[in-house]
């Protein structure tokens, strides 16, 4: 067992929380592992391409959260793990793996980290990145469209029918439990400070 502390970062699709994650984890560098609850979307290898574009993956049963629990206790606990790699062009997983080493501070990021209480109770800190539903709707077409090669007429769609329920479901009222709510996401250098303040700290303390 290892003194790890893990920093879970939830807010809704596009709000910024992955480059919160990895601005903290660039300017941290060796002291930090970042996981992706995305890694762990469920493979979808039994159905065909044009069944898994229609699958809802903006609900807690399209994750095995289960697996990253697991993973997050083994790091925990002094193991290395090998955590899944997920195509978002092809709807399913990868054969690959990645190789992720226990480290001082594990940052956990994802919409959907803090429904789960069994998940939720692994966040020595949880960090919820607030951003303006418009704003997150353009990021989401940009990133989608240039990314993701999505056409903006399936983007829209999938907001719509699935994005924007799924968030006032199960990742608004679940804000609640965040220690700290940063508005404007990445953009935000005071609480990008006070966070490397903090996981430096903890760093020296172990």
């Amino acid at each position: 067992m290892i003194n790890s502390v893990v920093i879970g970062v939830s807010g809704g699709s596009a709000s910024g929380k992955t480059t919160v994650a990895n601005r903290l984890k660039e300017i941290c560098k060796d002291s930090v592992e970042l996981l992706s609850h995305d890694f762990y979307y469920k493979p979808h290898d039994d159905l065909p391409m044009e069944e898994r574009a229609k699958l809802n993956y903006d609900h807690p049963n399209a994750f095995d959260t289960e697996r990253i629990i697991e993973d997050i206790k083994c790091l925990k606990q002094g193991k290395a793990i090998d955590r899944p790699v997920y195509s978002y062009n092809l709807h399913t997983r990868l054969p690959e793996t990645v190789r992720v080493n226990p480290a001082q501070v594990i940052i956990v990021e994802g919409f959907m980290i803090f429904e789960n209480p069994n998940l939720r109770d692994l966040f020595d800190i949880k960090v919820f990145v607030d951003t303006d539903a418009d704003e997150r709707l353009i990021r989401r077409i940009i990133r989608d469209v240039n990314e993701r090669g999505r056409t903006l007429e399936s983007v829209i769609d999938q907001y719509t029918n699935t994005v924007k329920p799924m968030h006032e479901q199960f990742v608004e009222p679940y804000k609640k439990y965040a220690d700290i709510i940063i508005p404007r996401g990445g953009l935000n250098d005071v609480a990008i400070d006070m966070l490397t303040h903090r996981i430096r700290a903890i760093s020296l303390e172990n």
